[in-house]
């Protein structure tokens, strides 16, 4: 029966190990490094959308103009910016070097033992298997928790460093951005983690857990695609005739833009309202495009579940850009520009899926690795 004390003695002699390692420590300081100037990069458009933003508030008060626009758009303001804008910079670099870091821990986790034959004689202590691999599993994600943690602790200091207070919403989205990350992590850190249980050398576990990378999150995403477009068939056609002239009247601010249509049906040299609005045959064909594409989006995101790449981006995005998520999510009903973003719990709402995801994949491989060693012949 596993013993707790036990276990936490390998976890701890494990995470030890771990940011001691030269390894661990090159690979870290350059995954900081470069999230550091991406958060640099970050502030400095923050600040350029946030004084725009400031311009266009006090020029719209300065001539008290209103913008009125009909239907949906009535009343639209310009957007303040979120600082959660800053954190989309990081999440390009997580998902290559945090996943390099997640991969370079658990690659030799356990193969390492075997080749320095350490593993039988750590067995002939009063200590279970069990304990071993749940001990090197925790120590391994106490690692990565360290390394997300001094990830979001430099962002802070450097918002506060720039004069960028978070508020408390704010804040909670950031904690949730740390969370969904370190779920990344783990992710790769499962892979590695299994090819380690399973390979004798280190260097196959290597390849092993590279040649899954690749495959999860390049050509998973493209077969996905390839799938999506042949399960869904042929496009439909577009009519022959030309669609209804229409007036479209733009109206922009601080990045956004309305857009006011109006048909009009041509008859003897004059122009009258259509009272319907919609070409039927256009009509038609939109609605056609619209199932067509729903369906190809849902084969693709069927298959995306599988990728942590795709699955991160939509659950960071969610948390960093929900307005994008949310068009995203439902291009053909997402919600006007005049709109207000969506909330942090709307916004997660949408990615629940993905986050699930997150927390099966890992899962899956942490038991296949488990039963693995409980079940490997140790001589």
């Amino acid at each position: 029966m596993m013993a707790l004390d036990r276990l936490l003695n390998v976890a701890r002699k494990e995470f030890s190990d771990h940011i001691t390692s030269r390894r661990f420590v090159i690979i870290l300081a350059l995954f900081l490094v470069i999230s550091a100037i991406g958060m640099h990069t970050g502030i400095g458009h923050y600040n350029d959308r946030l004084e725009s933003y400031n311009q266009q508030l006090q020029h719209m008060e300065e001539s008290d103009v209103h913008i009125k626009v009909a239907g949906p758009y009535a009343g639209w303001m310009p957007e303040k910016p979120s600082i959660m804008l800053i954190f989309s910079a990081m999440m390009a670099y997580m998902t290559t070097l945090g996943a390099v870091l997640a991969i370079a821990i658990g690659f030799d986790l356990v193969s390492k033992e075997k080749e320095t034959r350490s593993l039988k004689s750590l067995l002939s202590h009063p200590i279970y298997r069990d304990e071993i691999i749940n001990g090197k599993a925790v120590g391994g994600i106490a690692a990565l928790g360290f390394a997300m943690a001094l990830a979001l602790a430099i962002s802070l200091a450097m918002l506060l460093l720039f004069s960028v207070v978070p508020t408390l919403e704010e804040f909670t989205a950031i904690l949730i951005f740390g969370a969904v990350s370190l779920g990344f992590l783990l992710a790769y850190f499962a892979i590695a983690l299994t090819m380690s249980t399973v390979s004798r050398e280190s260097g196959n576990a290597l390849i092993y857990t590279l040649v899954i990378f690749f495959t999860v999150s390049t050509l998973l995403p493209v077969l996905g695609m390839m799938a999506g477009d042949a399960f869904a068939g042929e496009p439909p056609e577009p009519p022959q005739t030309a669609p209804m002239p229409r007036e479209v009247i733009r109206v922009g601010n601080g990045g956004h833009f309305t857009t006011s249509v109006s048909n009009a049906a041509v008859h003897g040299g004059e122009a009258e309202e259509d009272p319907v609005g919609v070409d039927p045959e256009w009509q038609q064909y939109e609605e056609d495009m619209k199932a067509y594409s729903e369906k190809r989006l849902l084969i693709n995101d069927v298959t995306n579940l599988l990728s942590p790449q795709m699955n991160y981006y939509k659950a960071a995005m969610a948390v960093t850009n929900p307005r994008i998520a949310a068009m995203m999510n439902s291009p053909y009903s997402s919600p006007p520009m005049s709109q207000e973003t969506p909330g942090l719990a709307e916004a997660l709402s949408t990615v629940w899926m993905n986050i699930a995801a997150l927390i099966v994949f890992p899962s899956v491989f942490f038991a296949a690795a488990y039963i693995k060693f409980m079940r490997m012949d140790i001589r």
